[in-house]
């Protein structure tokens, strides 16, 4: 720690009195400085022991000494040293009254005790605390280092780091999840600071932010120096962080970044091998597929697995969301094979696992964020996901997980489930521009008919159809005679020019009537 002027009083070859401010002697010296100026107040910084011998100084007279003092003590001065036996044999009693009032600590220094013997005193003590925190700072970066180097995950890093800056410490991904605190207690404390490391990923790394509130002082460091932060890290501590707290926060932040930059590395690596594991899974050869994964991808493909396509509206749009299920994975110690196809990417993971689960919340999140009106050019990113498959069945999930991204792209949703479109009716389907285009020109003929009066075509087709040609029953609907509902029948038949005892006919006329969504009593 800094020379504080009790470490001063104590040095027994300064000879140094207390003669005010005895319960303030803990104050930090920063330096010791001698001036006889009447006001030395504009050329100090504050936190100097200022040594006088009042050659220009009333030092009698009372009103003249407490505003002198005043201003010292509004200045931040440490204390003042005052020489006797110079100008004055012993020190003035109003200079010591001032001090009293003003709480500012006064030190009697006798003839024989120099200025210079104090400022190296000083000077001395400073050298050796700045040692002393370098030393700590060099002796934290090597159990960092070495912490860092064992592979055993960030743990061991953060639990060093808590114990050199007497706190905690917690590490943070890109979606501002804690992956890792240390000690055990402070994973509900780092979670609270979910909001702030959001706020510190939106800026350019490195940078930083500074939290306080009446639990403690934390300061949030980004990792890594490219466009966005690969995460960030927590430390909480009772006060600002000295020199060698510095240095060892300073060397978890470069370690943290140099092992982030390292996994990525690996994981493009694991990404090229991912990518052969499923082409050859689409190929249909499960057991050459099975021999190149080996531990990294065997375990994904010995349990039912689900494949979903992401498709991003922009270059790297599916960063958040591979990141945010990659963390997922990394949590639970799943499996995630992940193969980037351009704006889109290819995953298989584990079904009912963490990555799927938090695929889903992240699209349920994009959807209530970002409510969309009809459009996947209104959505951020869109994703398709398969039925639960097996390794022989990768070529069919593919396939599935496309469908489900082409109803998503169509409805203006995050996520759809293959599950979803097998569960549902083929009806929502139909909401797409070249579908409702081909109906209206089916039924643009009929339109125009009714249009001019001539008859109901359209409504009287609608109700035969839903009553499956039968005749007594569609009219009954209508509230007309049969015979009226043949004649009209016989009508579509002509201006179609086709006939309604084709079925593939009474079918796409159906389906036309649904996605021009026209309305009849007889529709449900």
């Amino acid at each position: 720690m800094p020379p504080t002027l009790a470490s001063l009083v104590q040095h027994s070859a300064l000879k140094l009195t207390v003669r005010a401010g005895a319960d303030r002697l803990d104050t930090p010296v920063r330096w010791a400085h001698a001036s006889e100026l009447a006001d030395p107040v504009p050329y100090m910084d504050g936190g100097e022991l200022l040594l006088v011998t009042a050659t220009n100084l009333d030092a009698e007279n009372a009103d003249s000494m407490r505003r002198y003092v005043r201003r010292l003590a509004g200045a931040g001065v440490a204390g003042v040293g005052f020489a006797v036996g110079v100008n004055y044999e012993d020190v003035p009693q109003a200079l010591v009254d001032a001090a009293e009032e003003s709480g500012l600590p006064l030190l009697e220094v006798p003839r024989r005790t120099p200025f210079l013997a104090i400022s190296k005193a000083v000077s001395a003590a400073i050298a050796a605390d700045q040692y002393r925190a370098v030393t700590a700072g060099f002796e934290a970066q090597r159990e960092l280092t070495k912490a860092a180097l064992a592979g055993d995950g960030p743990a061991d890093l953060l639990a060093r780091l808590a114990a050199h800056i007497d706190g905690w410490a917690a590490l943070y991904d890109t979606s501002g999840a804690v992956l890792a605190a240390a000690p055990d207690w402070a994973a509900r404390r780092a979670a609270r600071l979910t909001l702030d490391v959001e706020r510190l990923r939106d800026r350019p790394a490195p940078a930083s932010i500074v939290v306080a509130d009446s639990e403690d002082r934390v300061e949030l460091q980004s990792l890594g120096t490219g466009r966005r932060a690969r995460g960030a890290l927590a430390v909480g501590t009772g006060a600002a962080l000295g020199t060698a707290e510095r240095y060892a926060v300073h060397s978890a932040v470069a370690l943290l970044t140099l092992t982030t930059a390292r996994s990525r590395s690996l994981q493009g690596a694991e990404q090229r091998l991912g990518a052969a594991v499923l082409r050859m899974l689409l190929a249909g050869q499960p057991d050459h597929a099975r021999a190149v994964a080996g531990d990294l991808y065997g375990g994904l493909l010995d349990a039912p697995f689900r494949l979903l396509i992401a498709e991003a509206a922009a270059p790297a749009g599916s960063e958040p969301l591979i990141e945010t299920m990659e963390a997922a994975a990394a949590r639970s110690g799943e499996a995630l094979l992940l193969v980037p196809e351009g704006e889109r990417v290819v995953v298989l993971a584990a079904d009912g696992g963490a990555a799927v689960a938090a695929c889903a919340a992240y699209a349920e999140a994009q959807d209530d964020r970002a409510p969309r009106e009809g459009g996947a050019e209104d959505s951020d990113i869109v994703v398709g996901l398969s039925a639960p498959a097996g390794p022989i069945a990768v070529s069919a999930a593919y396939k599935q997980a496309e469908q489900a991204l082409s109803v998503a792209r169509r409805r203006g949703r995050a996520l759809v489930e293959h599950e979803e479109l097998a569960a549902g009716s083929v009806l929502p389907l139909l909401a797409d521009d070249a579908v409702r285009a081909f109906a209206d020109g089916m039924l643009r003929a009929l339109h125009e008919h009714d249009a001019k009066g001539r008859g109901d075509l359209v409504a009287s087709l609608r109700a035969w159809l839903s009553r499956h040609g039968q005749w007594d029953a569609a009219a009954a609907d209508l509230g007309v005679h049969r015979h009226t509902l043949r004649y009209r029948m016989r009508r579509v038949e002509e201006i179609l020019g086709r006939s309604l005892d084709d079925p593939d006919v009474r079918m796409e006329l159906w389906l036309a009537l649904k996605a021009t969504a026209a309305t009849t009593p007889a529709e449900d």
